[in-house]
């Protein structure tokens, strides 16, 4: 194995789920993630951060994709602690491995910003929402001051080959509108004591038209 190929497959997870699992990150998850109720599908649930946060009593079944297979292991841990069965998959957003109208609710924290491309992975998310079903959404991305994003496109290109391909600059709430969805927007705003080039976070709920 490459070194690229080691630093991918052991140290990158582990930083990155270290990353999404500061307080203040930690603080956004629990406004977010203990909304989610029926049929519940989560991309990029590899971690199994999000389980401390979900409410089991509001939730049918659950079921979440990561490509990463050794993150699976240990969102498989976290479903067991919490008691209930999970149908967890390795794959990628691109060509989510479910049925069309599969799920009430999508949960997607600090996902978007690194998948390879995102209109096609809103379209599978909303294929496989049923007609007005919530997609919960968590993400960092472009910031709205042009001198922070300055920053962030001087940054990117060397962040990405170190951060999981992680972008800085994608946009969030815009972007889940012109992919079809009605975005209700439940905050914005820097994220304390982080750099300003990576803190910029928005969180809501985008619902397919029913």
């Amino acid at each position: 194995m490459s070194l690229k190929g080691w630093y991918e497959a052991t140290i990158m997870p582990k930083l990155i789920t270290c990353a999404c699992s500061q307080g203040q990150v930690m603080k956004r998850r629990s406004e977010v993630v203990p909304l989610a109720s029926g049929d519940v599908f989560e991309l990029g649930c590899g971690g199994g951060i999000n389980h401390a946060f979900y409410n089991a009593g509001t939730i049918t079944s659950y079921a979440g994709i990561d490509p990463h297979e050794g993150l699976l292991d240990a969102t498989r841990a976290a479903a067991r602690d919490k008691g209930w069965a999970a149908d967890l998959r390795q794959g990628r957003g691109e060509a989510i491995p479910f049925d069309d109208d599969r799920f009430d609710c999508v949960v997607c924290t600090f996902t978007l910003c690194s998948v390879d491309d995102p209109a096609q992975v809103m379209h599978e998310l909303r294929r496989i929402l049923r007609p007005g079903g919530q997609m919960l959404f968590l993400e960092h991305g472009r910031a709205p001051d042009r001198g922070v994003l300055r920053w962030q496109e001087r940054i990117e290109p060397v962040w990405k080959r170190m951060a999981g391909a992680c972008h800085l600059t994608r946009p969030i709430a815009s972007a889940l509108d012109k992919a079809g969805f009605a975005v209700e927007t439940l905050g914005q705003g820097y994220t304390p004591k982080a750099p300003r080039f990576a803190g910029w976070m928005e969180w809501g709920i985008a619902r397919k038209p029913a």
